[in-house]
């Protein structure tokens, strides 16, 4: 079969333990079937955090437009999470700025940067101008191609309340403008920031230890940042009562892998006194996700979808990765 066009959305929402707010969610997700696919929810209890992944083709007709069906499935399930969370009574071991924190679109196949560049922002205006959430842009949505740290960073996205937790955004005026939306956020949902990219992995790494000096040590020296592995990104993070993980965004998997960065994890914590156990990815792999994108174009061409695209919940949740 031919290469096809693929958007890859993955999306952030701040709940894990509410097992009614993510069949809401989900269910959200299921609406239109025909237009997008949901092929992975992590969920980590911990963290009390779940992220989504979906899968949408570009028709030739969707190929110049800067919108397509698929955008209605995720503006309702950023809908039906903003209606079934409230932030003031969240905790978790997770930073987070928002109800639905995070919405990234990644191009796959012969999918261009800009075509989900051109999603991102039709989503970012959505969620701003109709559901009245401070909304920010990052990467190539972004017309200066603003990263996603700085916008963290200037909203306090990576200072903990106390040791350990986050609670997130007070309700007020923001210390940064958004892209849409109002000015003011509420602490209830918080902000959201949606942006476009070339895939990212996100790989964590189990230390045996709740020493988050040391932790947050290995992670600087880690990082790009800090002058370790290049396009790497990483925290610490406590997971557990008695341990945490020093969780890595690769933005250059292909160049820097989870071997490399597990190899060079365990080499920092020996220097630390600490024991590290095998990393774990939290969603299929580029090439997994486009190759089930590629099947599901497939079915949706044979049989128009007659038996939907998605199984129940229980069954889309991936426990782990081989």
């Amino acid at each position: 079969m031919k290469q096809a066009a693929v958007a890859c959305c993955k999306l952030y929402v701040s709940e894990s333990r509410n097992g009614k707010a993510l069949e809401a969610i989900e269910k959200a997700a299921r609406a239109y079937p025909h237009a997008a696919a949901l092929l992975n929810a992590f969920e980590d209890k911990d963290y009390n955090r779940v992220g989504y992944t979906l899968v949408f083709p570009f028709s030739s007709s969707q190929q110049q437009q800067s919108s397509c069906p698929s955008q209605n499935t995720v503006l309702r399930m950023v809908r039906a999470a903003l209606q079934a969370i409230n932030l003031e009574g969240h905790s978790g071991t997770h930073p987070r700025l928002g109800v639905v924190d995070h919405i990234c679109y990644h191009p796959l196949g012969d999918a261009s940067l800009h075509q989900v560049a051109s999603l991102a922002r039709s989503l970012a205006a959505d969620i701003g101008l109709t559901l009245k959430v401070p909304t920010f842009l990052y990467g190539a949505a972004h017309h200066e191609n603003r990263n996603l740290d700085s916008i963290r960073r200037a909203l306090g996205y990576f200072k903990p309340n106390h040791e350990g937790q986050w609670v997130g955004l007070a309700s007020g005026p923001l210390s940064l403008s958004p892209d849409y939306g109002p000015s003011q956020v509420l602490s209830s949902t918080g902000v959201v920031i949606v942006g476009a990219c070339p895939f990212v992995v996100n790989y964590n790494v189990p230390v045996v230890s709740n020493d988050l000096v040391r932790g947050r040590r290995i992670a600087k020296k880690l990082s790009a940042r800090g002058g370790g592995l290049p396009d790497v990104q990483a925290m610490a993070l406590i997971h557990g009562v008695k341990g945490m993980e020093i969780a890595c965004n690769l933005l250059d998997a292909k160049n820097v892998g989870p071997d490399k960065v597990q190899e060079e994890v365990a080499s920092l914590a020996e220097k630390e006194g600490l024991i590290v156990e095998h990393g774990y990815l939290t969603d299929y792999s580029e090439d997994q996700i486009l190759a089930a994108a590629l099947q599901r174009l497939k079915l949706m061409e044979k049989d128009n979808l007659a038996n939907g695209l998605v199984e129940p919940r229980a069954n889309i949740i991936m426990e782990s990765l081989d």
